[in-house]
């Protein structure tokens, strides 16, 4: 398997990377509607990408101000190699270097095991979003 390098990128001059993969994932993949996609909170959040060594970006996950941890996915053929365990580590990181207390996510229910794994708790009722059912999560962040 090809090194997999998490890196922190602009809004602005990466753009194009982590669009593709959301656009791959979410609107083509799983049907969510372009509007719900593009919400409007890219250009104010901390982005991270997962590149391989030629520069192709595999994967992606933004953080907000607030601590709202979200479009996190990874392309389909690059599933279930721990890029997904990287880009949350790293953007846990982000989170702590932010000065965040805690972080949240609304996780889709397929991946509420994957994220307990790594300390988030569940909380509230699954709900519905884009046709896909989530459990909001929080992680309090330890110093």
């Amino acid at each position: 398997m090809d090194t997999i390098e998490i890196k922190r990128v602009s809004f602005i001059r990466d753009f194009a990377g982590f669009c593709y993969i959301r656009k791959q994932v979410f609107i083509k993949e799983q049907g969510v509607p372009s509007d719900l996609e593009w919400d409007g909170l890219d250009q104010d959040a901390v982005h991270l990408l997962a590149v391989t060594p030629t520069q192709q970006a595999v994967g992606t996950v933004r953080i907000l101000n607030d601590g709202h941890i979200g479009r996190m996915a990874v392309l389909d053929e690059w599933r279930n190699q721990g890029i997904g365990r990287q880009l949350l580590k790293q953007i846990l990181e982000v989170a702590r270097q932010l000065g965040l207390e805690q972080v949240f996510l609304a996780a889709q229910t397929t991946a509420v095991d994957f994220y307990s794994r790594y300390g988030f708790i569940p909380e509230g009722k699954v709900f519905m979003d884009a046709g896909i059912a989530h459990r909001n999560m929080r992680l309090i962040l330890r110093k």
